[in-house]
């Protein structure tokens, strides 16, 4: 369980800077390849999609580590190996930015974001089941 808090955590920290960025912050030489300060439009839509995607990620977690169920166990196991995936795709896409800023800053974040997954998706930190 305490992999799916920092994951958690770490997402929800992701969540206010997306969500800054929604509404205008000029952070965006720290995300989305780093070529505006200041969102445009269309990348700010991106912004919204992002937090809506941590907010699955998130539940998705819970739900593996056993904290509750909403979906299917086998679901839940193949969705983190997903998130997984995503989260590791994640530090690519960050290393390869053109924006230094977004470079030093995002690819520590998607690595930890891709352990903490990848520590999930293998089952450690399920919640023992009381018999």
């Amino acid at each position: 369980m305490p992999f799916a808090l920092l994951f958690t955590l770490t997402l929800a920290l992701m969540a206010v800077f997306q969500l800054a960025l929604v509404f205008g912050a000029p952070l965006g030489h720290f995300a989305w390849g780093g070529q505006h300060r200041v969102l445009p439009a269309r990348k700010r839509i991106g912004s919204v999609i992002s937090i809506l995607i941590y907010g699955i990620m998130a539940v998705v977690a819970w739900d593996r580590v056993g904290a509750f169920s909403i979906f299917p166990d086998q679901f839940s196991q193949v969705a983190m190996w997903v998130i997984f995936a995503y989260s590791t795709l994640g530090i690519l896409m960050n290393a390869i930015s053109r924006s230094k800023p977004e470079r030093y800053t995002m690819v520590p974040v998607a690595v930890a974001l891709s352990v903490l997954s990848f520590l999930i998706a293998m089952g450690y930190g399920e919640m023992a089941m009381a018999i």
